[in-house]
């Protein structure tokens, strides 16, 4: 269930494993910047053409794995760990290049992305390898982006989307 609270779209936990928000437009390439705050243990993610997860996840002080705040979901740990406390606005500024296929629909180079975790670099132009965990099959279609609600409140606001 998503409601707003205090100028914030607020996820309140879902009764099945996950709950979206989702753009009516699809993106391929594109600068996305947002703000999010979780709760203690809180875990949530930003889905780029809904195949691509950032992992919003409470890490604050853990040794960084590709599942914690800022990984690239079962792909790529964070470079570092910027993980602010639990119920503290955090930062994800992403710049993203969707992956380019040839007329045939075979992939020729992966999507790329440069992420800033509360203001510095995690990920340099990192070419993904492809899709994340639960995310769509890759293709050269372009697909929303998602908030994702995984069963922990979590906090969005000052979010804007730009084409490249």
């Amino acid at each position: 269930k998503w409601t707003v609270e205090d100028g914030a779209v607020y996820g309140m936990g879902v009764t099945d494993q996950y709950g979206y928000l989702a753009t009516e437009k699809t993106y391929k390439d594109f600068h996305l910047f947002l703000r999010f705050k979780c709760e203690a243990d809180g875990n949530s993610g930003v889905y780029l053409q809904r195949r691509y997860e950032t992992q919003i996840l409470d890490s604050f002080g853990l040794e960084q794995k590709a599942n914690d705040c800022g990984g690239l979901y079962k792909q790529k740990a964070a470079d570092l760990n910027m993980c602010f406390p639990p119920l503290t606005w955090q930062s994800y500024d992403i710049d993203f290049t969707g992956a380019r296929f040839d007329d045939d629909g075979k992939k020729t180079k992966g999507a790329l992305i440069t992420v800033k975790h509360n203001g510095v670099i995690i990920h340099d132009a990192y070419e993904l390898k492809n899709k994340t965990g639960a995310g769509q099959k890759e293709s050269p279609m372009p697909l929303p982006i998602l908030l994702q609600n995984h069963g922990n409140p979590v906090r969005f606001r000052n979010y804007w989307i730009l084409e490249k």
